[in-house]
């Protein structure tokens, strides 16, 4: 079992897009794994993307409303109905903040073995896709905040992450 550190902000992966998976082979078959056990070695946790542990590929995993799996390279296809509970993310801990979403999502990609894999998702699940593809992106949740909500996470972020020691909490 292989526990992955999480890079937190200020680690400028969080911010780049992933690169694509073009290789579908036992190093990608130990990045999931790796994922797996980090997203299942702390209890809470709903998805682990690729960057947060310090890989730029296209991957992530996730474990909500009683679904674990993974995607590679993949794309959210189909969203429905909204969604504005509160949401956080392991690399801005101890951070949380109501984040609008869809309710319902499809997100298409492929499996370890390059099988093409499709999950549909409701609720917490469907935020979980959304959060981890966004991660992928090089997004982070508070940057779909808006109003209020953005304007004190923002103050709140500037205040506990050091810009002048990235990826690491002050």
């Amino acid at each position: 079992m292989t526990i992955r550190p999480i890079r937190v902000l200020g680690d400028p992966v969080l911010r780049t897009p992933a690169e694509p998976v073009t290789s579908f082979d036992a190093e990608l078959r130990a990045l999931v794994r790796d994922l797996l056990d980090t997203l299942t070695g702390e209890p809470g946790r709903a998805g682990v993307a690729a960057p947060q542990i310090g890989v730029s590929a296209r991957v992530f995993v996730y474990g909500a409303g009683g679904v674990t799996g993974h995607l590679v390279n993949p794309r959210i296809t189909a969203r429905s109905g909204a969604q504005d509970g509160d949401e956080g993310c392991l690399s801005i801990p101890g951070l949380s903040y109501p984040t609008p979403r869809a309710w319902q999502v499809t997100a298409e990609g492929l499996d370890e073995h390059g099988e093409p894999a499709t999950v549909t998702g409701t609720g917490l699940l469907a935020r979980a896709l959304q959060h981890e593809t966004d991660h992928l992106d090089g997004v982070l949740y508070v940057d779909r905040l808006t109003g209020d909500a953005r304007r004190q996470a923002l103050r709140t972020v500037r205040a506990t992450f050091s810009p002048s020691r990235p990826g690491r909490a002050r």
